[in-house]
């Protein structure tokens, strides 16, 4: 059995990317950025005026105070600004551009009216209450930077550059095998034992939710001919095929096998974590494949450990690999040695509660959870009180 390190570590090794596209700013919400995205002009693009208030010249307050300035002229928002004429005010509003000869903003409230003059006691500073041309970025700068995944803020940003579209990673092709004779289709008509298959959907909004387009394939029994011509028909064609069950070891579980005589090299099919042992990872051209268990929780649990750092990695995202947290534990954990453990825990203002059932085939407690509490294969896990490390769901 691998570490889960150094499986993660294979998993994430020389990952080919997939290629970009440049879309609208509106459609690259959540995708990778492709290429630096650098300011073609300043931002802002000219001094403007931060406050309502007036516009003067600083070097008009060396004479001995009161000062008492005649205001002429208007700045408005998205008009040009008038000449400042010196010895002079001139009226301008949040976000109009700055008059020529002015150096320095007075806010309206630091004002007295007399007629059509104001009056001050406090000599402003040069550039007060000023947005000058190019402090937020200088043109040739970069303003975000490649392998960075879009978020509304960032997009912003493009947009505020004069941007309309950007070149984002393509999309990765996942397609997802689930197999079993046992499967059917929910709220379609079973046996009595027949079960209605849930990891598929799971996985397929986890991968679109960082990026890719999903398509569920039919079911595949456990026979291992029928798997094997299955498997023949979507490998070449996709990116990353992910299968869900039949790679473990027991009779009807044929998946291993029918990969390998479709074509596939195997790199690995045993890691040292719990849940989720029975792992495979593999290739067949330029088509990744992902053998994950059957039992509900550690098919999830393992895709998101591993396929989703995967398709970020394709994408060529910055940071792929899960982010580990510290935090405290509220109630003991305890575990038998051998396997690293991630168990299902909510977190707290208090710090992080593991749930009480950990079984790999209670998908209600993965429901529940927020977090998953990661203890090394050589410990017999901690004591209430103690610092654990943590991998937030929402985050992986």
């Amino acid at each position: 059995m691998l570490p889960f390190a150094e499986a993660l570590s294979r998993v994430l090794a020389n990952v080919d990317l997939l290629g970009s596209e440049r879309v609208s700013l509106r459609a690259a919400m959540g995708r990778v950025l492709a290429e630096n995205l650098i300011a073609k002009t300043p931002l802002p693009r000219f001094d403007y005026s931060a406050m309502d208030g007036y516009a003067v010249r600083s070097a008009d307050f060396l004479a001995p105070r009161p000062w008492l300035l005649p205001v002429r002229g208007e700045s408005r928002a998205g008009a040009t600004p008038p000449g400042l004429q010196p010895g002079s005010a001139c009226r301008i509003f949040t976000g109009a551009a700055l008059p020529l000869g002015a150096d320095a903003v007075i806010a309206q409230e630091d004002t007295r009216a007399e007629g059509n003059r104001i009056a001050l006691d406090e000599a402003p500073s040069v550039h007060q209450h000023i947005r000058r041309r190019g402090e937020d970025l200088e043109a040739g700068q970069i303003a975000l930077g490649v392998g960075m995944r879009l978020n509304a803020h960032q997009l912003g940003l493009a947009a505020a550059l004069d941007g309309v579209d950007i070149l984002v990673a393509r999309r990765p092709r996942v397609s997802i095998v689930c197999t079993g004779d046992e499967l059917r289709a929910a709220g379609q008509d079973g046996s009595a034992t027949s079960i209605p298959e849930s990891n598929g959907l799971c996985v397929a909004l986890e991968a679109e939710r960082v990026g890719a387009y999903a398509e569920l394939a039919p079911f595949a029994s456990d026979d291992a001919e029928t798997t094997r011509r299955g498997l023949v028909r979507i490998l070449g064609s996709t990116d990353l095929l992910i299968t869900i069950g039949g790679v473990s070891v027991g009779d009807h579980d044929v998946v291993r096998p029918a990969l390998t005589a479709a074509g596939a090299t195997l790199d690995f099919w045993k890691v040292q974590i719990k849940p989720g042992k029975p792992l495979v990872f593999g290739h067949a051209g330029k088509t990744r494949i992902l053998g994950l268990p059957g039992n509900p929780v550690s098919a999830q649990l393992t895709f998101a450990l591993f396929g989703l750092p995967l398709l970020r990695a394709m994408q060529g995202e910055r940071e792929p690999s899960p982010h580990f947290h510290s935090a405290r534990l509220v109630t003991e954990l305890r575990q038998r040695p051998g396997r690293m453990g991630f168990y299902r825990a909510r977190c707290t203002p208090e710090g992080v509660v593991p749930l009480d059932n950990q079984a790999s085939g209670n998908v209600v407690s993965l429901a529940r959870a927020d977090a998953l509490i990661a203890v090394p294969a050589d410990s017999s896990g901690y004591d209430a009180g103690a610092t654990v490390e943590i991998l937030k769901l929402s985050e992986l």
